[in-house]
């Protein structure tokens, strides 16, 4: 018998359900990255829908050059300040409201998106909110062709497609969490939440291509995309590992950890530590910890679902908050988030200002804060897994990234290597703990041991997580586009008092988790 072909051998060594794992995380992957694809066009688009005025002379000198030539199309806007309405003196504060109005309906929207998905097939779900979104997204670009200029017209697009928007989080974490276990999750998801950098990096070039020539397709083009990929979620996403008769977990890690608030081994009930002398599964160590104590007998009634003991519902919303970190970790990613957004939305506006490049250039340089973003996920992950302790790796970097911020406002301005150089270290630190509570926390508080594997408690869960957080997202645009007229350094000088807050907020659960490891340590010593 011949011998296989190398390429047949690598197929042949991954099993049917690691082959399944693969797709659902690339399918997810390139989902979620659509949305945040389809996010960025407006932080691009804002140098040119307000461009540097020219002066009066320069401005008559312009209109006799016009009035000689023939083959002039384009009409001369008379401000020659951008786009009608944002030409005026207060388009900081009309470009704030368009992020507000977006990010608003996006943190309102979330906390009711985790209620409506509970009773909906993800697939059905997922794929409505896509085409939705590609919709309302190519809608604000209409805006150019149509030559609409009123306000209200991108208002309400925005704010359109900020609630749609909402169906996207929650579907795709508890899929991948319905997919893999909580062995290795801080890396894992580490690596998959690199797709929020991977569509901000891609929406901005896609932008950035158009938007000095036709704007309109900076919207456009990304909503055609979103639209095609929802189609795409219909066709294949697999929701849970049992419709394709696959295992419901990969083979997890023995170690015991999940967050600052449930750090510690448990003590089961007496009835299953007896049952044929055999060890706990290691996942079974993943339970809730009483606040004051390090061990808790744990009951199947500790945590209120909706339907009692053996019930599949939902977790209530309160019985969601009584879970011990998700109300801490809910106010720190809002601030962290107001942070992160404030970056995605005003970054390319900022540079723009303080390099004096134009928007497209602009726009790509951006796109190295998203680089940073990747790495800062992918090592918040790696690093939460080692030391075993979310809540202490998310603070670490909340205490570095202040300092950072800082210089990056003061070096930015020394030249357009330290911005570079700046954009990537400032990327790293800033996304880290918003990838790290979005996507490994969410997912270890959702699957909780306690609520039976209920997928629905996951989707809830997350919403709450995530939708606090977008509270912050809209108030950091908004805050940026008030403070931003007084100066630059004010608005820097916010998200270092916003990161320190997420800091304060995490302590509790950064003492337990420390408070925890020197018991362990204390106990393996005797």
């Amino acid at each position: 018998m011949a011998q296989l072909p190398p390429g047949i051998r690598f197929i042949t060594s991954f099993s049917r359900d690691q082959w399944y794992r693969t797709f659902i995380f690339s399918l997810t992957f390139l989902l979620y990255a659509s949305f945040h694809l389809s996010r960025k066009p407006i932080s691009i688009v804002k140098g040119e829908l307000h461009k540097q005025c020219a002066s009066q002379g320069e401005l008559d000198s312009y209109k006799e050059y016009a009035a000689q030539i023939q083959h002039v199309r384009k009409p001369l806007n008379a401000s020659q300040c951008g786009w009608e309405p944002f030409d005026k003196s207060n388009y900081k504060q009309l470009l704030g409201a368009l992020d507000y109005s977006f990010l608003c309906a996006y943190a309102v929207g979330m906390y009711l998106s985790g209620l409506i998905g509970e009773r909906l097939p993800i697939r059905y779900y997922l794929t409505g909110g896509m085409l939705t979104s590609g919709l309302f997204t190519a809608m604000f670009g209409l805006g150019y062709f149509y030559n609409v200029h009123n306000l209200w017209f991108y208002i309400m697009a925005q704010i359109a497609n900020g609630l749609v928007q909402t169906t996207g989080w929650p579907s795709v974490v508890t899929c991948i969490g319905n997919w893999f276990g909580k062995g290795r999750r801080g890396l894992i998801m580490g690596v998959w939440n690199s797709h929020t950098s991977v569509g901000n990096i891609l929406g901005s070039l896609i932008a950035a291509y158009w938007v000095s020539t036709c704007w309109g397709l900076s919207f456009v083009v990304p909503g055609v995309i979103v639209a095609v990929m929802g189609v795409v979620c219909f066709l294949f996403l697999i929701e849970h590992p049992k419709d394709v008769s696959c295992s419901c977990t990969p083979s997890s890690s023995s170690k015991t950890f999940l967050n600052g608030a449930s750090r510690c081994r448990i003590q089961m009930p007496t009835l299953n530590a007896k049952e044929n002398g055999k060890p706990q599964d290691p996942e079974m160590q993943h339970l809730l910890t009483d606040p004051e104590n390090c061990s808790l007998s744990l009951s199947p009634s500790s945590v209120a679902t909706g339907e009692g003991r053996h019930g599949t519902s939902a977790i209530s919303f309160l019985g969601a908050l009584r879970i011990p970190g998700v109300v801490e970790f809910s106010l720190c990613l809002l601030f962290a988030k107001l942070v992160s957004y404030t970056f995605l939305f005003w970054l390319p506006l900022y540079i723009t200002n303080v390099e004096h490049l134009d928007a497209k250039r602009a726009g790509d340089l951006s796109t190295l804060f998203d680089v940073g973003g990747i790495f800062g996920g992918i090592l918040a992950g790696l690093i939460s897994d080692r030391l075993e302790k979310r809540a202490s790796t998310c603070g670490m970097m909340l205490l570095l990234a202040a300092p950072t911020l800082y210089m990056f406002s003061a070096v930015s301005k020394m030249g357009l290597e330290a911005t570079v150089v700046m954009l990537l270290i400032s990327g790293a630190l800033v996304n880290g703990p918003y990838a790290l509570i979005t996507t490994a926390v969410s997912a270890d508080l959702g699957t909780h041991k306690s609520l039976k594997g209920n997928a629905r408690a996951l989707s809830t869960v997350t919403a709450i997580i995530d939708g606090t957080g977008s509270v912050g997202a809209a108030l950091g645009p908004l805050l940026a586009g008030l403070i931003s007229p007084s100066g630059w350094n004010n608005v820097f000088y916010m998200l270092m008092v916003a990161d320190a807050c997420a800091l304060l907020l995490l302590l509790r659960l950064i003492q337990k988790e420390l408070q925890c490891h020197a018991d362990h340590t204390l106990f393996k010593e005797h």
